[in-house]
């Protein structure tokens, strides 16, 4: 019995989208609302209300607040610092950086790395993921999440979502569960938490690690607990278009001593740290590897830092006026949370899409239209499961030598774990990025308005787009 949902909170086709609508820089807003008739700023001979894509007037003529936001006036000290010191390898920065990233999420310890697949790559590493075993997984998600258990040798099982919240669905985790599966990996996909008892609980039965994929999710809650602090262990990314930007970064958070001590000597050559007994100048005690951040990547998440939680309001503030804006237009079907979840992090904006109510019209089509409306948006995650990435890890000579012939067969392991929910999901899904909620409800009313605009005239744009 699934316990969702409140009616309110919130391949690299999504960084071109990030790249494309974060390049935009703020501007005046001229737009109107959707509870008008015709949008204010809508004026001239045969562009009343016509949508831009058929030559009218668009909704949206001003820019987009860009990202990330840079204020050199409170955020450039802390880097010029540390560029004058001449100490930019690893050192105090960081582990500041990384003492203020464990307060601001309620976690004990936290260990900066290069970036989040990364993070991912040491948390699964440091417990004890390995050659043979199995990782249950969601499908929608960015590809680093499988890449991550790839590197380590182990199998990837996919788990259909929940439809409503795009997350991993607790009701079909047991059914995928073997002897060789030793960990589950959620991922709060587009910052939205997924359902972290259910699955806590499952874990805690089959004596399962949960390692949180939140690299989407900074400061997003479930039950008003910092999600990436729940389970056994939680990673983070500070890609250029996360909600925390560093360029690139991640981190490891976790309350367990020893393991986040294990981890630290992993991403630092195997040499011994803390309760990893052992002098360095003795040698490496694990095989490791080097993924430690600089002083000035620590620099910037430090300035960064301090505005994260009131933007991270303003998101969650606009996602649930922009919801109650379009939660009317017939075929708009947005996004729900979970009963539990008391913030999202709002990473991006989505709703599914049902051509059906717009006169047949494609998603492709609706895209198009709404970029030309000033809108921009993307169609969001292709299906995961059945990429030849997966095929090529299987033909590798550790996996021929370590799993049974029959579970590298590739049609097989695709017919296993096909996602239908997941599929007709990433045929419907529409996506707004986060720096689309940091301006002013007005905005919200030029991307509701787009919608509307589209709907009603979604016959004559269908029949534009066949000509």
């Amino acid at each position: 019995m699934k316990t969702h949902h409140s009616p309110e909170g919130a391949s690299n086709p999504r960084r071109s989208f990030l790249k494309s609508s974060g390049m935009l820089t703020a501007g005046l807003f001229l737009g109107g609302s959707l509870r008008a008739s015709v949008p204010f700023h809508l004026s001239g001979p045969g562009n009343i209300n016509t949508p831009a894509i058929l030559g009218g007037q668009p909704v949206r003529p001003a820019q987009w607040i860009k990202w990330p936001i840079w204020k050199p006036e409170t955020d450039e000290q802390r880097v010029i610092e540390v560029i004058r010191s001449g100490i930019w390898s690893r050192a105090a920065v960081v582990t500041e950086f990384e003492k203020e990233w464990a307060a601001a999420l309620g976690a004990k310890r936290s260990l900066a790395v290069v970036n989040g697949t990364n993070a991912l790559v040491v948390a699964l590493n440091q417990l004890n993921i390995r050659t043979g075993d199995e990782v249950l997984v969601p499908p929608y998600t960015f590809i680093a999440t499988i890449s991550a258990v790839l590197s380590n040798g182990a199998m990837p099982i996919f788990v259909d979502i929940d439809p409503d919240t795009y997350q991993i669905d607790p009701d079909k985790l047991e059914a995928k569960i073997t002897p060789r599966t030793k960990a589950i990996l959620p991922v709060h996909i587009l910052g939205q938490p997924a359902d972290m008892d259910r699955i806590m609980a499952i874990a805690q039965k089959h004596n399962l690690v949960v390692i949180e994929d939140a690299c989407q999710a900074h400061l997003a809650e479930y039950d008003h607990k910092k999600v990436g602090a729940i389970g056994h262990a939680g990673c983070f990314s500070f890609q250029n278009s996360k909600n925390l930007a560093i360029g690139e970064g991640g981190a490891i958070v976790s309350n367990d001593d020893a393991f986040m001590d294990r981890c630290f000597s992993y991403q630092n050559y195997g040499y011994p740290y803390g309760t990893m007994v052992g002098a360095i100048s003795a040698g490496s005690t694990m095989q490791g590897t080097k993924v430690r951040l600089t002083e000035y990547q620590a620099a910037i998440g430090l300035s960064l830092l301090k505005r994260l939680d009131g933007e991270t309001t303003i998101r969650n503030n606009n996602a649930a006026y922009l919801k109650s804006l379009i939660n009317g237009i017939p075929g708009i079907r947005p996004y729900k949370l979970y009963d539990k979840v008391t913030r999202s992090a709002f990473h991006l904006f989505p709703f599914r899409y049902n051509q059906a109510a717009f006169k047949g019209l494609p998603r492709e089509e609706f895209l198009k239209a709404l970029r030309a409306e000033g809108i921009p948006c993307s169609g969001g995650y292709t299906v995961l499961n059945d990429q030849l990435f997966l095929k090529d890890a299987f033909e590798s000579k550790a996996y021929q030598n370590s799993y049974p012939k029959e579970q590298l067969n590739f049609e097989k392991y695709v017919a296993e774990n096909k996602c239908p929910e997941n599929e007709q999901l990433c045929k419907e899904a529409v996506w707004f990025t986060q720096n689309m909620l940091l301006g002013p409800k007005t905005d919200m009313d030029d991307i509701a308005s787009a919608i509307s605009r589209i709907h009603q005239h979604a016959e004559k744009i269908k029949l534009a787009e066949k000509k």
